[in-house]
């Protein structure tokens, strides 16, 4: 028997009950790409499913890691292949000129393999790391690599501590998401800095 998923994962219930990991492929893969869908939460409870014995753990995990990877590829693939023209025409209405989009394109090409990893356990980040990966012109194969590393971290995480905490997980889960907000701030401020420094050096130059 399924088991009763805590509060804010409840709603998720009736899609692994049918469709089971087809649901976690599906909402994994589409979120990675800018899609609203509950990617994280679905992977937490088809864990949570996985500890009472209703789907298999290793399964899981290997089809959330797979949906992530070729999800974030997508946004890669539509910021590499659209983005850059998007914001030529239309960065300087945002005051994104010409010139600063190189200077972003610069210090993502130093840093970006830190922010692809990092930006799979933000809200936010997540979805768009692959468009501003491809917008920027960060390489495929350096990109490939990082958002793997940054994939496989999530998915163990998610996936070990709903398994190991089943319905317990609600209020970790709550903690880790009233957190994420500090851990954005902390990282917008690591990248403020480092764009600083980058400007710095390229003044002294």
């Amino acid at each position: 028997m399924a088991p009763p998923l805590p509060g804010p994962l409840a709603h998720l219930a009736p899609l692994l009950d049918h469709y089971g990991y087809l649901a976690v492929g599906v909402l994994v893969f589409v979120e990675d790409f800018g899609v609203p869908a509950p990617g994280e939460t679905i992977l937490i409870s088809a864990a949570v499913y996985a500890g009472a014995g209703q789907l298999n753990i290793l399964a899981v995990g290997l089809i959330a890691l797979v949906a992530a990877i070729a999800g974030d590829n997508v946004g890669y693939l539509i910021g590499r292949s659209g983005g850059r023209a998007f914001v030529h025409r239309w960065g300087r209405y945002i005051f994104l000129t010409p010139e600063r989009f190189h200077r972003a394109e610069e210090f993502f090409t130093r840093n970006g393999g830190k922010v692809v990893t990092i930006a799979r356990f933000i809200e936010g980040l997540r979805q768009a790391n692959g468009i501003i990966a491809g917008t920027t012109g960060m390489t495929w194969p350096r990109f490939l690599a990082f958002n793997t590393l940054g994939a496989a971290l999530w998915v163990g995480l998610w996936s070990a501590l709903g398994y190991a905490a089943g319905t317990d997980i609600g209020p970790i889960y709550q903690q880790v998401t009233r957190y994420q907000t500090y851990v954005l701030i902390g990282l917008g401020v690591l990248i403020a800095a480092l764009i600083t420094r980058h400007l710095l050096r390229h003044r002294t130059r």
